[in-house]
């Protein structure tokens, strides 16, 4: 019975979104139902196959590889940190994101993870038909993060018409920066972090030509590529990477403080009114309609739906903290999905980071598309969660 809801809750969400869409006669379901195929044998491709076990595990434990490289600076400036048997949050999850964010800047640098973008992306628009950026786009948000990615092809993004912006603004809710996958595997499965990975940006896709579906010539189909002349030294580029490194764990680290404790405050104020009452009650209650579709039941179904709003409203390193301390109590298939939905940056902040982001590159009047569609964004973040999530838990029982 689970199963059949786990099914049936993709075909609602991607109604819900279908109903969303102010161009309904526009969009193009044949890509949409191409791409929707090749998720499912992507997602039975590593949870349903041996080699697709052993090409995740060998990826995990490259991740792993970069993060005791990263423990050796550490340990070198905080060596009675390291030593203790269980690490703070601080040194173990964020304070490894500096070497990590420098290494895939490294790998930018002598262009090897420009040439798995423009690859993995050529195959991703050949096989779906869709414009050439977006789907670029869609791989160096597996990479790059929301607003990295928007940099880099600013450039092209300042010609673009508001309703194509648009598009880019959908996607980029639902991105996750190579730079902090460190810090979700201290906490989180790494089987379900990095399957979520390439269905949230596919999903991304899909979700955005449903909510924005739009037209484009063969001339608009172009992706630009940055001149060599942009180019710094090596030592200067490492060096800007481990301060942007830096600069990212110490807004994390605010976050994350401030949101929970922020979360606290609410929970005393709402206990003073009614006793026991806390948000993550009242998400619970809000979210459970989800949680079943994703072939939940019961305690599980109430706990999941409370991870959810936890993390829309605050961020997933919170959620995935709570989430690390039950996995010893929770069964697989709620520890699958609750991890995929968790993985990307779909939460109200990243509307604020994409609006501001819009706003540097573009100025105020191209921004503007943003704040006027707040609510595509939410919709798209959320539903691009929920049907990553809804596609892994088909295979993890």
């Amino acid at each position: 019975m689970n199963l059949i809801f786990n099914i049936i809750g993709i075909f609602i969400v991607l109604l819900l979104v279908f109903l969303c869409s102010p161009n309904r006669r526009k969009i193009k379901w044949k890509p949409i139902i191409v791409l929707i195929i090749f998720e499912l044998l992507i997602t039975w491709f590593m949870l349903g196959t041996k080699l697709g076990s052993i090409i995740i595990n060998k990826i995990a434990s490259f991740f792993s590889w970069l993060i005791s490289c990263a423990n050796e600076g550490i340990r070198f400036a905080f060596p009675s940190a390291m030593e203790n048997q269980t690490i703070d949050f601080f040194f173990s999850a964020l304070l490894p994101i500096i070497f990590v964010i420098t290494f895939f800047d490294i790998l930018s640098y002598f262009g090897i993870l420009t040439w798995i973008i423009d690859k993995v992306g050529a195959i991703i628009s050949k096989i779906s038909r869709l414009p050439k950026l977006e789907s670029f786009f869609s791989i160096q948000m597996m990479f790059l993060g929301n607003t990295e990615a928007l940099a880099v092809v600013r450039d092209q993004l300042s010609v673009l018409k508001e309703n194509r912006l648009l598009t880019f603004g959908i996607m980029s809710m639902s991105s996750v920066s190579g730079s902090i996958l460190g810090a979700y595997l201290s906490m989180v499965p790494a089987t379900y972090i990095f399957s979520a990975i390439p269905l949230n940006c596919i999903n991304a896709l899909i979700l955005a030509n449903v909510l924005n579906p739009i037209e484009i010539t063969k001339e608009e189909d172009i992706v630009y590529s940055p001149s060599k002349k942009e180019k710094k030294d090596f030592f200067s580029t490492i060096s800007n990477s481990m301060l942007v490194g830096m600069n990212m764990v110490i807004v994390i680290l605010a976050m994350v403080i401030g949101y929970v404790a922020l979360t606290a405050c609410l929970n005393g104020i709402l206990s003073f009114f009614v006793a026991g009452l806390t948000i993550q009650k009242i998400f619970s209650i809000i979210f459970s309609p989800f949680a079943f579709l994703l072939g939940l039941s019961g305690t599980d179904a109430m706990y999941v739906a409370e991870l959810m709003g936890i993390k829309i409203t605050t961020n997933e390193f919170v959620a995935m903290m709570d989430l690390k301390s039950h996995l010893n109590t929770l069964h697989p298939h709620t520890i699958a999905v609750a991890t995929t939905f968790l993985a990307s940056f779909a939460n109200f902040s990243t509307v604020g980071m994409i609006y501001g982001t819009y706003n540097s590159l573009f100025g105020e009047e191209k921004s503007s598309i943003i704040g006027k569609n707040v609510w595509k964004l939410l919709v798209s973040g959320i539903a691009v969660s929920l049907l990553s999530a809804m596609l892994v838990g088909l295979f993890v029982w």
